[in-house]
């Protein structure tokens, strides 16, 4: 499971990037800052990720 969850992350930083340039593009700032926050989310994901890893390698 966690491969698919490092996919989902991946999936939703770029869909944060995306929407973030796209406001850039547009100027609007409510788009940016939702992408910022995908982007954010995406970040914590992986994170919580790493910290599972490492704790199966300890247990292992």
């Amino acid at each position: 499971m966690s491969t698919e969850n490092r996919i989902d992350a991946t999936l939703k930083n770029i869909e944060g990037k995306a929407q973030e340039a796209w406001g850039e593009v547009t100027g609007d700032p409510k788009d940016k800052a939702e992408g910022k926050a995908k982007q954010a989310q995406a970040q914590v994901q992986h994170s919580v990720e790493n910290v599972k890893d490492e704790m199966k390698r300890a247990i292992d």
